[in-house]
């Protein structure tokens, strides 16, 4: 994913510090998206990981099913402070857990181990989907094991509908607004990580060609807000 690192500085959703600093990309072999951290925010890596990215929190599935559905009690009060558990993607048959990434220890955004690239992940250092602020989802487009999870988000519509379960059992509807395919040099780190009055999701991905090095240059950005 990575390919060239990019330093995330610390991520405070609700600050005007969140975009205070540009972070640049960490490129991971199977890129996974920008993460922010809490002052700042960085764009996927494409460069195999630095060792088995440690994630803050472990995925209880990793795999996407053909499942459509998260399910149940999709709910219309406000968000809990839980983290979120679970990400589906309908039309796309997507249904994955949500690990917890944080930072690395040299400023870097976590992403999925590649051996989990089937797991998407919820950065820490945002909002709490439902919540006010983005919250921002990261996932492997593929890995050197194959394909990963959000390989197909390229094909997802402007309309569609993402579900992410909340810690407290509950599922909350996020509708696709838009979705861009950025450099990683020029990634757009305010439109993504800056704070916002009301709840936003962003979901991230690498795309696009091959460096000489094998690694995505591009990310790929999904925009949604709550339906």
């Amino acid at each position: 994913m990575p390919a060239r690192p990019s330093l995330l500085r610390r991520h405070r959703p609700a600050s005007a510090a969140l975009v205070a600093a540009l972070v640049t990309c960490a490129a991971l072999t199977a890129c996974a998206g920008p993460v922010p951290s809490p002052a700042t925010s960085a764009a996927p890596q494409t460069t195999a990981p630095p060792g088995p990215a440690s994630s803050t929190g472990t995925a209880t599935s990793d795999a996407a099913t053909p499942d459509n559905a998260v399910g149940d009690d999709t709910a219309a009060e406000p968000a809990s402070d839980a983290a979120p558990t679970q990400v589906s993607i309908p039309s796309l048959k997507i249904r994955s857990s949500l690990m917890r990434l944080g930072l690395n220890p040299d400023g870097t955004v976590e992403v999925p181990p590649a051996e989990q690239g089937m797991t998407a992940g919820w950065y820490t250092g945002g909002a709490v989907p439902g919540r006010p602020g983005p919250a921002v989802l990261i996932g492997h487009n593929d890995t050197r094991f194959g394909r990963a999870v959000f390989h197909d988000l390229k094909d997802i519509a402007k309309g569609a509908e993402v579900l992410v379960r909340g810690g407290d059992g509950t599922s909350r509807s996020f509708t696709v607004t838009g979705k861009e395919t950025v450099n990683k040099k020029a990634f757009p780190t305010e439109r993504v990580y800056g704070a916002t009055a009301g709840s936003t999701l962003r979901l991230i991905t690498c795309d696009g060609a091959f460096d000489d090095e094998g690694h995505p240059v591009d990310n790929l950005i999904v925009y949604a807000e709550p339906s």
